[in-house]
């Protein structure tokens, strides 16, 4: 390296430190990059790659961006997963000996984001941790550095529950010991599609212990301080907004994991993975930031305490009693501004006096908000209304302080109010009075000289000077006017008086500057003291928009208050899918009952393709997600039971980046359902068995009908297209058949959507075939090879019926290779009948579907030698 200059060994020195990261290198108006960081960046950010000499045999690879406009590059970086070091110049070039020290103030990563618009005003931006205990238990903690919330728990299962609540909290980065397990790391990088970091230090820091200070667990403190920090060493700044971290059981709530949040799309459809469509986008009626992050977050954990949700829905039906007040209500959280994100930047350094503006107005509509609570009188929502703090002390520091309208900048002046300091007052009047002072000067210049166009000008160069055009020059006495500047049509000139003002009014403008941001940073600190109570603000308004919100749906979509019972009973009349209601706007519709007790746990849906087997099955799940979130549902009733979790399989789509196919994707979410499945918890399975052929399919996803039925227990709603599951029915006495209705009218098929009783009674394949517009060509010959199939399957047959199972094997057996030539049946063979009756000894109640399928593959293994 010694052949480098020593500007390029400094950026090799700092560089070594953040191998990991763009580092942004501070020279003069732009931030540089060098060898590898330029090339990647200037294809990332598609910027021009130059080269420079650095002292070497080669020119080195540069690229740069304006500092002005650094803020759009850096979040293009961070949006796609990057970290971006910012190293700035740490002292003056003019005072500097030899190369400008320079000095890393700020990693900014993925989930260490302030603002931008990376950050969505709903959403929270986590930044999580774990540490692994003897790699069978697991502390996860995170926080959202722009809102201070922090939170932890501890998982005492596999690494694979870990990673489902890294992707239901949607973290943006995870931060890992470097010697947590590189298998772990995979699994967050695929499935959790997160930036991971790693820090080492778990001590715990003087500065940190009120943040720690409820948290008994010396593993979870160890958790919780391996991400602190990591924050304190990768943001090198005020961390005094985050918040005492709330220590928190998962089991306290419903469990809905990863594939199951997307199957139901409950925060983002699977096509676009946006939030249009999704069931947030129907329920967000919220007014402000903060209750649309506190809508997402009750979505992403419904309730499981009985007394907590009903608690919520007794609250939202008084919202919903009072119309009018609801209406000013919102009216008035319109005008808050997001105290929670505000608090961070007042911790950060980097609010300006506009922020302030808003959280003054913010604050001036706290006590609206509590008159108008105070209204719906009852006991509850009273106790809403006295958690309500104005901080009245804060409102007047800032409406005495601050001006309406300041500018953006904080460090140009027109900030503070007149009357607020009084040295800035006479600054003020200095400066104002100098001004007129000039303007009266100028007017007796033109009067003593006759020259109209003269004028005083100023510019910071040269500062205040007389201008006069050339063709006026003859006008001016001489030995008065001192010449300053030549132009190409005028002169500049100072006078004694001039200078002798011009000295005075910059000296007032300049020092009334600075003092106003000297005045502007204590103020900031001051409002800094209040972070706490903001907080404590933030929270409760974010609760009370969310009630309003359910409260304002569920009176414009005519939702009703679900009632709980502990008899496991489902009873839903008129029930309707939320959001395909409202993308349809309620126009043809067609709503379902569904019944179910302790008779009834399990229901077996048949039905053809396109009519609404999947919805309905979607709307009872997300029907008891509403419930537990404390919101109304969209039925005429609905009596429900408790759920303590939900597991969807639902649609078909291979995981390329894990190399699954749709089959293995199908088992694995099965497999998740039935071994972490109670009694209490609600499956739907639509289709299982459908990736792989006909009679594996039917043999699994009988296998796994009778296992939830005999061992598990839980509420299943289970659709499938083969009917001959539907003789069930006769052996498994919780189970029923239901199917959706269809009908044929003039050779075409008219799908009715209404759920009824028993099984379907025929399958309309082709007909779907034909609305999809196949060609007529395609329909009739199927319809033609259909016609020979069901007329060989009524010819008279001399075998007895046999039951499904005995004929899924005998089928599955024919796909076996036969001896060459054998045109007969001939007697099995005794390596065969060994085979056999191996078969007929496998309980298949003992296994579960994977188990069963290995068993299968071993048995044809040996059949075929």
């Amino acid at each position: 390296m010694s052949q480098y200059t020593p500007m390029i060994l400094q950026y090799l020195q700092v560089k070594a430190d953040y191998q990991d990261a763009f580092l942004f290198f501070r020279l003069g108006d732009f931030y540089e990059m060098f060898f590898e960081d330029a090339v990647k960046a200037s294809q990332e950010l598609e910027i021009t790659l130059t080269s420079r000499d650095g002292g070497g045999e080669e020119r080195i690879p540069m690229c740069g961006v304006p500092y002005h406009s650094a803020a759009n590059y850096i979040e293009q970086l961070v949006e796609k997963g990057y970290k971006v070091a910012i190293c700035e110049q740490v002292e003056d070039p003019k005072t500097a000996k030899g190369v400008v020290k320079r000095e890393v103030v700020q990693l900014i990563t993925p989930g260490t984001m302030m603002e931008g618009k990376g950050i969505a005003e709903k959403e929270n931006n986590f930044i999580a941790s774990i540490t692994s205990f003897d790699n069978r238990s697991f502390g996860l903690a995170y926080t959202d550095l722009s809102t201070g919330e922090g939170r932890v728990t501890f998982i005492d299962s596999l690494f694979e529950h870990v990673v489902n609540e890294i992707s239901v909290l949607g973290a943006k980065e995870v931060v890992v010991s470097e010697t947590l397990d590189e298998i772990y790391i995979k699994q967050l990088k695929e499935r959790a599609n997160t930036t991971i970091s790693y820090e080492n230090d778990t001590e715990k820091k003087t500065e940190f212990e009120r943040i720690i200070a409820d948290i008994e667990s010396e593993e979870l403190k160890q958790t919780v301080m391996r991400l602190l920090n990591y924050l304190q060493r990768t943001q090198k700044r005020s961390l005094d907004h985050l918040q005492p971290v709330a220590k928190f059981d998962i089991h306290q709530f419903m469990k809905i994991d990863y594939y199951s949040k997307r199957n139901l799309e409950l925060t983002e459809t699977i096509r676009s993975k946006g939030k249009k469509g999704s069931l947030l986008w129907l329920l967000d009626e919220t007014m402000t930031s903060m209750g649309g992050r506190r809508l997402k977050n009750w979505i992403d954990r419904p309730l499981i305490d009985r007394k907590a949700i009903e608690q919520r829905h007794f609250l939202v039906e008084v919202f919903l009693e009072h119309y009018f007040e609801r209406q000013e209500l919102r009216e008035r959280l319109k005008e808050v501004y997001d105290l929670e994100r505000l608090a961070g930047r007042v911790a950060f350094g980097n609010v300006n006096a506009r922020d302030l503006i808003q959280l003054k107005h913010s604050l001036q509509q706290v006590p609206a908000i509590h008159a108008i609570i105070e209204q719906f009188d009852h006991k509850e929502t009273s106790k809403l209304a006295k958690r309500l703090d104005p901080c009245e002390e804060l409102t007047d520091l800032l409406e005495r302080a601050i001006l309406e309208n300041p500018p953006i900048s904080v460090k140009e002046g027109g900030i503070i109010q007149n009357g607020y300091n009084a040295e800035l007052d006479r600054y003020r009047d200095a400066s104002r009075n100098g001004k007129t002072w000039l303007a009266q000067l100028e007017q007796e210049e033109r009067n003593r000289t006759g020259i109209k166009s003269l004028k005083i000008g100023y510019n910071r160069v040269f500062g205040y000077y007389i201008e006069v055009t050339k063709s006026n020059l003859h006008l001016l006495e001489e030995g008065r006017y001192e010449r300053k500047q030549t132009l190409t049509n005028a002169e500049r000139f100072i006078t004694p008086e001039l200078k002798e003002k011009e000295a005075l009014i910059l000296q007032a403008e300049e020092k009334s500057t600075e003092l106003e941001y000297e005045l502007f940073l204590q103020i900031r600190e001051t409002v800094k003291e209040f972070i706490p109570r903001l907080q404590s603000l933030a929270q409760i308004i974010s609760e009370i928009d969310v009630l309003q919100c359910f409260a304002t749906i569920s009176e414009t979509r005519h939702y009703v208050k679900p009632v709980f019972n502990q008899e496991r009973k489902i009873v839903i009349k008129d029930g309707r899918h939320p959001v395909v209601e409202k993308v349809m706007d309620a126009q043809g519709y067609v709503p379902n009952d569904c019944f179910m007790d302790m008779e009834r746990e399990m229901l077996l849906i048949t039905g053809p393709n396109m009519s609404g087997k999947s919805t309905y099955m979607r709307q009872i799940a997300l029907t008891a997600i509403l419930a537990q979130i404390g919101c109304f549902v969209p039925a005429g009733e609905a009596i429900l039971p408790i759920f303590d979790q939900v597991f969807t399989r639902i649609g078909a789509a291979d995981d390329l980046i894990s190399g699954q196919s749709t089959f293995m994707v199908e088992m694995l979410e099965a497999k998740n359902a039935i071994t972490n499945a109670t009694k209490n918890s609600l499956i739907l399975f639509d289709e299982i068995g459908r990736g792989t052929s006909t009679y594996d399919g039917m043999a699994l996803a009988q296998a796994i009908i009778e296992f939830i039925h005999d061992r598990i227990g839980a509420k299943t709603l289970f659709s499938t297209h083969y009917h001959e599951l539907t003789v069930l029915e006769d052996n498994l006495s919780q189970l029923k058949n239901i199917h959706v209705s269809a009908m044929e009218q003039n050779g075409k098929v008219v799908f009715l959507h209404k759920i009824k009783e028993g099984p379907a009674d025929k399958s309309y394949g082709i007909h779907v075939a034909e609305l999809a517009e196949l060609p007529h060509d395609l329909i009739v010959r199927a319809k033609e090879i259909l016609a020979e199939l069901e007329d060989s399957s009524e010819q008279p047959s001399e075998a007895p019926a046999i039951n499904i199972k005995e004929e899924a094997i005998q089928a599955q057996l024919s796909f076996f290779d036969e001896p060459a030539n054998t045109k007969s049946k001939q007697e099995p063979s005794s390596k065969e009948k060994k085979i056999l009756e191996e078969l007929r000894n496998i309980n298949l109640l003992e296994l579960n579907p994977l188990q069963a399928m290995n068993e299968l593959y071993e048995l044809q293994k040996k059949l075929r030698g």
